[in-house]
């Protein structure tokens, strides 16, 4: 893993550069010769992050429709108990 470090100045110039070197590794972005931010694409963000897909997101995705779902069927309900609104 390689990490390309740029200026905020840098950055802002040429964006396409810190998109390509963010493909092969972390992007650090200096402001006045500091670390301010890190630039990674999404999926090593969502490793980075150990985030998955929730039920949610894939609920929003657009091939949503095409992902096959059977939830098995209710036997009985059961009516609470007490005052737990």
């Amino acid at each position: 893993m390689m990490i390309t470090t740029l200026s905020s100045r840098e950055f802002n110039q040429d964006t396409s550069r810190a998109k390509k070197a963010a493909k092969t590794g972390p992007v650090l972005i200096t402001d006045r010769g500091r670390p301010a931010h890190v630039l990674m694409t999404f999926s090593e963000y969502e490793r980075v992050t150990g985030k998955s897909k929730s039920i949610l997101d894939l609920v929003g995705m657009k091939s949503a429709g095409d992902i096959e779902f059977e939830p098995e069927k209710i036997q009985s309900f059961s009516k609470p108990t007490g005052d737990s609104l």
